[in-house]
């Protein structure tokens, strides 16, 4: 039970799992008693990075962007933001783009089946995210929209998610919002890419350059 990430790197390697509890309040008790016995099929995700010890973040005085927060860090965290565990396990197909080839200045709509692979019924929290090209100022990864799906087991739901220009934009050094040129990778599942979550990718393609109002 805390406020904030914890440096847990023992309870990791010797716990069969770790219970987040944060703040819980006056029903917190019911709610882990609950989720302990299995009443309960939590579905949570984690809203901020855990690391694995403070060497790995910049120092304190150093204002630069790099390695900060889930979206330009490099290395390999404890858990990543976005991170849960289920009783429940889900696996994702038939991922479906409105355009492989996009104009900057136009949404994109995105497709994906979702189908819960278990004999347990629960949620699955479906996140989307922005891999970016090589440019100064973007970062490596943004979380672009998620939902929360209850899914029976064994049950399948086709979930679509809506991409407007800001969600394809990044803030670039001089300040400016753009949704610029280049080759991304939009990643849809239960957590980040580059991590064990299940999930599926398709590439897009970005042509011409849009700057947008702040």
């Amino acid at each position: 039970m805390n406020g904030s990430a914890l440096g847990v790197n023992w309870a990791n390697d010797h716990a069969n799992a770790i219970l987040e509890a944060w703040y819980a309040g006056e029903e917190g008790g019911t709610a882990i008693a609950q989720t302990l016995a299995g009443a309960n099929n939590p579905a949570g995700r984690l809203p901020v990075t855990f690391y694995k010890g403070v060497e790995q973040l910049p120092d304190f005085e150093d204002y630069a962007m790099k390695n900060r927060s889930y979206r330009y860090f490099t290395g390999e965290p404890l858990y990543p933001f976005g991170y849960g565990l289920s009783y429940s396990k889900f696996e994702y197909g038939g991922l479906k783009l409105s355009q492989l080839d996009l104009q900057a200045g136009d949404p994109l709509e995105v497709e994906v089946d979702v189908k819960n692979t278990s004999q347990q019924n629960g949620d699955e929290v479906v996140e989307l995210y922005l891999s970016f090209p090589q440019m100064a100022g973007a970062p490596l990864r943004a979380l672009r929209g998620f939902t929360r799906v209850h899914l029976n087991a064994g049950e399948q739901h086709h979930v679509k998610l809506a991409l407007q220009p800001r969600d394809l934009s990044y803030v670039n050094e001089a300040g400016d919002r753009l949704v610029a040129a280049g080759d991304y990778v939009i990643s849809i599942g239960g957590g980040q890419p580059g991590t064990p979550a299940t999930h599926a990718e398709a590439r897009l393609t970005i042509r011409g350059q849009q700057k947008l109002p702040e």
